[in-house]
């Protein structure tokens, strides 16, 4: 059977059956094929955008330029600088600390010197760079050593982990410790034992308010003197600290090879220190000793507690002795328990740190009685022949001003003998048919024997002492100047103050005929090699403003108070002496200070004295005694002199 079926029967002709096929061909490359742009209804991923690198370029192209500047600035600009502290990490420069001078008394004994110490330090260039490796050194020194950490970190961040200056850490170790702490530190970065000189001196009262102390730089210090460095030692007070800077010496230098540890491998080069200067004294080593021992005694006689003697040669102005109690020892400055003792100085009620020889001031009570015969005579005020009847007191209106007795008629030479008040309070303010110097003119000749200013002693601390005014009373004590106040001045009481270095140079000056001296302690100096490089010259603060004359007429009496008056006790000395004693008032309850002032021999003299015991009681009965003993241990060992 025949089958009429034509497959292409739908199709009117051939041109429709190629676009038949042509649709679906296209059809089936469309299902498997997408297009590369299809619209966003027909597919079903979507394209990614290309990413954007401008940015990232511009930050790889500024940061390469900022490294290549730097390159350029620390191996160029800075190339010279970081190859001296890459050298500076292998080669080290020390500083040596030079010794300080000696300082010896006018026989050549030593009163200050060196010793070896031991001190550990710490160098913070040497230290690891990493903080917690640095916190292991602080907590083994804690554990070793008694160090306040805190501190430590602080000192260290002031001055950079770069300084090469040492810090130390415990100084004046002795010799056994040191050897241990030696092997515990052994190749710890950054410590190191060190031996350097340390001061001593030699243990007398006295001595150490004349000597002084050294101790460490402090910041002020440092910023005052640039020659000073962390480890500079410099005096503190007295002649340590006067003449510091001759004492001193030079730093040498050392030029050493470490290694990453700051551990030393060897030594390059070396530059010697230069020692310090050596002073020579004017003080008798001999002579401070028997004054000490002879005031202390006195002191203890009398049951005080504090005392001043000074011994001056009134031809130059050279200090002999000077000797305060209480005193202390200077050694304790140097210990390594110097503060708790510093502390226990600070809190003792007699001060025996204060200088009472030059920064005490006092009342001087009759101590001042030649002074104003001196400014008396010389203002016509009164002649060595002006006599007056001298009563047990006398009365100015509703005010009594009274003597220690009554001495009947006196002339100038027995005034000052016998010491009577009502004399000097007709010399000052007037009385009877003296007319009287007045505040000014007794002003005026205090300060020309150098009250009321510093003597210029080679010492710190002095005090000037007051020699009080109208105008100082006014603002003070909101009070005018009355008679009753001249006659108080005359006498040595009242408001007005001395030291007694001021009142041994004015009785020098009338000692050596009227020339006030300046006082000096420092006789010569040499340096290291022994060779003279300063000696002491005599130097006159003024002369001349006391005539000869009337200046032998105060010393005259000053005689009598010796062979007739308040120091007869002085007469059987092997020498001639003049002297005045004093009394003086203070304003608490408790007993008279004692004065004396004395000079021998009376017609050369060589030696002045001035003697002053706090809260001693007569001069004549505390003051005088030392005097005399001193004189005669002086004159019988003249030749040690």
């Amino acid at each position: 059977m025949k089958l009429n079926y034509n497959p292409f029967e739908n199709f009117s002709n051939g041109k429709d059956i190629h676009n038949k096929l042509g649709k679906i061909k296209s059809n089936l490359e469309e299902y498997q094929h997408p297009q590369e742009t299809p619209s966003h209804s027909d597919t079903l991923e979507q394209k990614i955008e290309k990413p954007n690198f401008i940015l990232m370029y511009c930050f790889v192209f500024v940061f390469s330029l900022l490294m290549i500047f730097r390159l350029l600035d620390l191996q160029i600009a800075q190339g010279a600088k970081h190859e001296y502290l890459a050298e500076g990490n292998r080669v080290r420069s020390k500083d040596i600390v030079a010794s300080r001078g000696n300082i010896y008394d006018k026989n050549e004994k030593i009163l200050a010197k060196n010793i070896a110490s031991f001190n550990l330090e710490l160098f913070p260039a040497d230290l690891p760079k990493e903080k917690q490796e640095r916190e292991k050194i602080y907590s083994l020194l804690k554990e070793n050593i008694d160090i306040n950490t805190d501190e430590l970190r602080k000192k260290i961040d002031d001055i950079g982990l770069f300084s090469l200056d040492s810090i130390v850490l415990k100084e004046n170790i002795d010799r056994d410790e040191a050897l241990i702490l030696e092997v515990k530190f052994k190749n710890i970065s950054g410590l190191e034992i060190s031996k350097k000189p340390m001061r001593y001196y030699e243990v007398l009262p006295g001595l150490s308010h004349i000597l002084g102390y050294v101790g460490k730089v402090n910041e002020e210090e440092l910023h005052s003197d640039p020659n000073l460095k962390l480890i500079s030692i410099v005096g503190k007070s007295g002649i340590e600290l006067i003449y510091n800077s001759e004492l001193t010496g030079e730093f040498g230098k050392e030029q050493v090879e470490v290694d990453s540890k700051g551990q030393i491998q060897r030594i390059l080069a070396t530059l010697d220190p230069t020692p310090g200067d050596n002073l020579y004294l004017s003080i008798d080593y001999d002579l401070q000793k028997k004054i000490a021992d002879t005031l202390h005694e006195k002191i203890k006689q009398v049951q005080a507690s504090k005392g001043v003697v000074i011994a001056m040669n009134p031809q130059d102005g050279s200090i002999l002795s000077l000797v305060n109690i209480p005193s202390y020892d200077n050694n304790i400055f140097s210990s390594a328990d110097r503060n708790i003792k510093y502390e226990e100085l600070l809190k003792n009620e007699n001060k025996p740190m204060l200088n009472r020889a030059i920064s005490g001031a006092y009342p001087s009570g009759s101590v001042i009685k030649p002074i104003v015969a001196s400014a008396g005579l010389q203002e016509g005020v009164i002649s060595s022949n002006t006599t007056i009847y001298a009563p047990k007191e006398i009365q100015i209106g509703n005010w009594v001003y009274p003597d220690w007795k009554e001495h009947g008629y006196v002339n100038t030479r027995k005034a000052i003998a016998v010491s009577s008040n009502v004399f000097f309070y007709a010399v000052g303010g007037g009385y009877d048919k003296i007319q009287g110097l007045g505040l000014e003119r007794l002003r005026k000749y205090f300060e020309e024997f150098g009250f009321g200013e510093l003597t210029g002693i080679d010492l710190n601390g002095e005090n000037k002492g007051l020699i009080p005014s109208n105008e100082w009373k006014k603002k003070v004590k909101n009070e005018p100047w009355y008679q009753g106040d001249t006659y108080h001045l005359s006498i040595g009481q009242g408001d007005f103050l001395t030291t007694p270095i001021q009142m041994l140079n004015a009785t020098s000056a009338i000692a050596n005929g009227g020339k006030l001296l300046k006082p000096k302690l420092v006789k010569k100096m040499t340096n290291w090699q022994g060779e003279l490089i300063y000696e002491s010259q005599k130097e006159v603060i003024r002369s001349d403003f006391i005539s000869s004359e009337n200046i032998q007429i105060v010393r005259e009496g000053m005689r009598q108070a010796v062979t007739d008056g308040s120091a007869r006790s002085l007469q059987d000395l092997p020498i001639s002496s003049a002297g005045k004693t004093g009394t003086a008032q203070t304003s608490d309850s408790k007993k008279t200070h004692a004065w004396f002032t004395t000079f021998a021999p009376y017609e050369n003299p060589e030696i002045a004295l001035v003697v002053l015991i706090e809260h001693g009681g007569e001069g004549s009965d505390a003051a005088v005694p030392v005097a005399k003993d001193i004189l005669r241990y002086y004159f019988e060992n003249k030749k040690e002199n």
